[in-house]
């Protein structure tokens, strides 16, 4: 059986001001490294066989403080798994983009089939690579809640959960298809104070 541990990216700027940050390259603050090492440090017993992440700063970042805890383990960029591109939205907080495109018609903005193909494309291709071994997985909101929303049959995911940062997902493969085992977990947030879901 193939497990990927998803782990949302820590927090930035962006994220504490609302805005919808996409293909942006923002790096993380000083409270998404703190959110980073926490997870890190409660997945540090974990028996990962490698880490796979995005290729935005604020995923790899987030990876590369997790790597440290997990036992400096391989770790791959893949733009299978870069953040959802929000087009003309990027940059807006949700309350500016609902004013700017109150149909919902967003140019540029990435289609949900379009995210779903390369994001089962990657998972596929870590069961392919990592058969019956466990993989931490560092994306972004946007990409996981397509993840958890295929999986689901659209139960949860995208349009219905919000994901904190650094939550914790669990998925696994026996075969052709995913089952979710659990999904947003921040037990290693409870002490930390208010965490954010934008």
């Amino acid at each position: 059986m193939t497990a990927i541990c998803l782990v949302r990216h820590g927090e930035t700027d962006w994220n504490a001001e609302g805005k919808l940050q996409g293909r942006e390259d923002v790096p993380l603050n000083d409270r998404g490294e703190d959110q980073a090492i926490r997870v890190g440090r409660y997945l540090g017993k974990s028996d990962f066989a490698a880490i796979f992440t995005s290729p935005l700063l604020r995923a790899k970042e987030t990876a590369m403080i997790c790597n440290h805890f997990v036992g400096h383990l391989p770790l791959f960029v893949s733009d299978n798994f870069t953040e959802k591109d929000y087009g003309e939205a990027s940059g807006m907080t949700v309350a500016e983009r609902d004013r700017h495109f109150p149909g919902g018609a967003i140019p540029d903005m990435e289609s949900f089939d379009h995210i779903s193909k390369r994001a089962l494309a990657g998972i596929k291709n870590i069961r392919r690579d990592f058969p019956d071994e466990k993989v931490l997985l560092v994306a972004h909101g946007g990409l996981i809640n397509v993840i958890l929303a295929i999986l689901s049959q659209g139960e949860i995911g995208t349009g219905k959960t919000k994901l904190f940062n650094t939550c914790i997902s669990h998925i696994v493969s026996d075969g052709d298809s995913w089952k979710i085992v659990d999904y947003n977990k921040i037990d290693h947030l409870k002490s930390f104070g208010k965490v954010t879901s934008i």
